[in-house]
């Protein structure tokens, strides 16, 4: 079982949801891989605190040019939609940080000129907290190219196991790599203007996607339904809340799990993980 952990924007609380979603799911006996597939700011770790216990280089395949065999047709230089390949004269130039590493290049090539060349982009760590497993991915300071350590991050999933992907915020490329296999996907808002605002279009991303979702509605306060009015007039479920309380603000700001620091609200966890599983077995 995949689930996604996404929102519209940074700062809803998606790692609070899914690092204490990853907590809550061990306690009771499941076997939890807690997947941060926010390659270019990862902090999950922060609150499981995993021992790391191995590290992989992930490479993006960049393409490298014979000039001895390269007559620069241009095939190669047309079908590149990244400009990561220009023609100027007699030489094609390579600009590997525009590269996404398709190969189409090399495929197309009618001269065989193109050969490839792995190009460092971060690595993928894993370890374990307790009985969680923890995967996360960190992209190498100034990489543009998220989307494929995010599908290396994403390949640590399991069959066997409940699958927790905290995907990066927003509605781009690096969250469709993130969500585009999960069974569902939870999108975690907070009841203010901008959030429903990015709430709106990241519910246009997931219906296109076709993939069954729900939303936790974080600071959640008895005298504002914004949040469930706007559930209600989408017609999107309400998979639980978390309210506006400041021992949960004070203990996040400390890195600590609020379903050990903040105990009531333990409940509000188990009842969002029930809501999961009936919509999944639906």
């Amino acid at each position: 079982m995949n689930i996604a952990v996404a929102s519209g924007k940074g700062g809803t609380g998606k790692t609070t949801v899914s690092t204490n979603l990853s907590f809550l799911l061990s306690q009771l006996g499941e076997k939890v891989r807690y997947i941060d597939c926010d390659v270019e700011e990862p902090n999950g770790h922060l609150f499981l605190n995993p021992e790391f216990h191995k590290r992989e280089l992930a490479f993006i395949p960049v393409p490298v040019i014979d000039e001895l065999i390269c007559d620069a047709c241009g095939v190669c230089t047309e079908f590149c939609n990244y400009r990561a390949l220009v023609r100027l004269g007699k030489t094609v130039m390579v600009f590997p940080e525009l590269c996404h590493g398709c190969g189409g290049c090399k495929l197309l090539c009618p001269r065989q000129a193109i050969t490839e060349k792995g190009k460092e982009i971060g690595a993928v760590e894993i370890g374990r907290s307790g009985s969680i497993d923890f995967v996360h991915g960190r992209l190498n300071i100034g990489e543009a190219m998220s989307p494929p350590l995010i599908r290396a991050v994403q390949d640590m999933a399991t069959e066997d196991a409940i699958n927790i992907i905290d995907a990066p915020p927003g509605t781009t490329c690096p969250v469709i790599a993130s969500i585009g296999k999960a069974d569902f996907i939870l999108l975690v808002t907070e009841p203010t203007p901008f959030g429903l605002n990015d709430l709106e279009i990241a519910l246009e991303m997931v219906r296109e996607l076709k993939i069954p979702h729900g939303v936790v509605i974080n600071r959640a306060e008895v005298s504002n339904r914004d949040a469930e009015e706007f559930c209600d007039a989408h017609n999107v479920k309400i998979m639980g809340k978390i309210q506006d309380d400041r021992a949960i603000a004070e203990n996040y700001s400390r890195g600590k799990m609020i379903l050990t620091s903040v105990p009531e609200i333990r409940e509000n966890f188990s009842e969002l993980w029930q809501a999961i599983k009936e919509q999944i077995h639906r």
